[in-house]
């Protein structure tokens, strides 16, 4: 009896060491996202095990855990009208809100959901409650793009604008009852960096009858070239998106090599040395981008010598594709109203706040919408077990900003 009760605290003991991480005081409910941070970890883990036995790439062996235990089929309610169908063979899932008879045509937003460009799915529960309640609370049509995993820049931007280019034309729009007139193109994390891109690539494009009335971005990752930021130096090894996460992210986006990673964490990719790197620099200047409260004692970190190679093999990380904001301004000033969603604790907190600036200079209409108790991936954690505080207050914060501008 007494070596079970041992070997219980010391299972208790080892779970907690395993759970526990040392978390700012402000961040929303700490003892809950110290249970969802494990939960991910143990399956990063599972999954990076399986990639070293060669059974499979660790992003798909993830994926798979994350779709296994969170699909959730087409149900439509009373309100919503929920279908899988395919936009110009890219499937999607379609949520078509209740009609109003004052409003006979609908407002609509294209969605598209994040998880590193290879993880998570439109059919997840996550996603399908977020789509649901958009469609619920505004009446509309909310169109939300399935990712394809294994897939890698740019044919992950070319689905985004093949299906929404699909959509946009004026016979599919009347099937839907959609009003042209007011569409938003939306995404969180890297679905936020896919919308961006979408937005970009649409304000140059002549042949667009329709284009899209505003744009908004949850948490977006909108630059691989300065990986210590303010928000990447505070956050670390904040959940649920570390640094060294996020790089590796980037270099499967990439297909690039892993060994990368530890030069790009430090900045070598773009240290001085890189010619191709100069052109940009000015464009991701934290120094002159964030205001006081965000800088706060953090120094810039630019090596003078570093790996020219990374640039070189990865020409990708100076395509404003894969980096929107480091656009043109002359791009940047034919951009519709936009919204922007940040969160304090979160390595992309810099990359929302700096695109928001460079929008603002380049004479658009920019609402900054910040959380001080937030963290990455907040806004899709509405629902037992995994209900937030401020996952509740963000999705209704955006909500609500759909709602007084589409």
């Amino acid at each position: 009896m007494r070596s079970s009760c041992v070997l219980l605290t010391a299972l208790v003991a080892l779970a907690a060491y395993y759970v526990y991480i040392p978390l700012p005081g402000s961040v929303s409910d700490p003892w809950k996202l110290m249970l969802l941070d494990a939960t991910f970890r143990g399956a990063q883990q599972v999954s990076n095990l399986i990639h070293y036995l060669g059974l499979s790439h660790h992003l798909l062996a993830l994926n798979f855990i994350i779709v296994s235990f969170g699909k959730k089929s087409a149900w439509s309610s009373a309100q919503v009208k929920v279908t899988d169908t395919d936009f110009d063979g890219v499937e999607v899932r379609v949520f078509e809100g209740p009609p109003k008879p004052e409003e006979p045509l609908k407002r609509s937003v294209v969605y598209i959901h994040g998880g590193g460009w290879a993880l998570a799915s439109a059919k997840i529960r996550y996603y399908d409650e977020l789509c649901t309640a958009m469609a619920e609370e505004l009446n509309a049509v909310i169109v939300s793009i399935e990712l394809v995993p294994k897939v890698y820049f740019p044919e992950q931007i070319h689905d985004v604008v093949r299906a929404t280019k699909y959509f946009l034309k004026p016979e599919v729009l009347q099937k839907y009852m959609v009003d042209p007139g007011r569409i938003c193109i939306s995404g969180d994390s890297a679905g936020g960096n896919l919308a961006a891109a979408l937005g970009q690539q649409f304000t140059q494009d002549a042949s667009l009858k329709n284009k899209l009335k505003l744009q908004a971005l949850i948490y977006p990752v909108l630059q691989a070239l300065d990986f210590n930021t303010p928000s990447y130096q505070q956050n670390v090894n904040t959940p649920i998106l570390p640094r060294y996460v996020m790089v590796k992210y980037w270099v499967d986006y990439f297909k690039g090599n892993y060994d990368f990673v530890q030069a790009m964490i430090v900045n070598n990719h773009t240290s001085l040395d890189v010619e191709e790197a100069a052109a940009v620099r000015a464009r991701l200047n934290w120094t002159s981008l964030l205001p006081a409260s965000f800088t706060k004692n953090y120094k810039p970190v630019v090596q003078t010598t570093g790996n020219a190679r990374i640039v070189q093999e990865l020409p990708q990380l100076l395509d404003a594709r894969s980096a929107p904001l480091i656009a043109d301004q002359a791009v940047l000033q034919l951009l519709p109203k936009t919204y922007i969603l940040t969160c304090e604790h979160d390595v992309l907190r810099d990359d929302g706040i700096m695109y928001a600036k460079r929008l603002e200079s380049a004479g658009v209409e920019v609402t900054l919408d910040h959380f001080e108790d937030g963290f990455h991936g907040c806004m899709i954690f509405t629902s037992w077990p995994t209900n937030f505080s401020v996952g509740i207050r963000t999705r209704n914060s955006y909500i609500k900003w759909l709602d007084q501008n589409l």
